[in-house]
């Protein structure tokens, strides 16, 4: 048997882990669930995932996405793409 596992890894090397993998450039809220914006944007924290990387072991695959923390310029701009 083996267990798929997946986490968000934060700019300052925290981790968490999250129900389903991601994709790269996929926005995602603190928790690592997409993130579904309505404009104007609130003040959220939200991150950019930049890379992904994987790791097995005996009976385990991790999957690790990196996150970027987006600045208010960012976000904004991510809103405005997805009227």
């Amino acid at each position: 048997m083996t267990l798929d596992e997946n986490y968000l890894i934060y700019p300052d090397g925290q981790n968490q882990e999250i129900e389903r993998p991601l994709q790269v450039n996929q926005v995602v809220d603190m928790n690592g669930r997409p993130l579904r914006i309505s404009f104007p944007a609130p003040r959220i924290i939200a991150y950019r995932i930049f890379r992904i990387s994987h790791q097995e072991e005996r009976g385990i695959r991790r999957r690790l996405h990196f996150g970027e923390l987006l600045n208010m310029d960012e976000l904004n701009a991510y809103a405005r793409s997805q009227l």
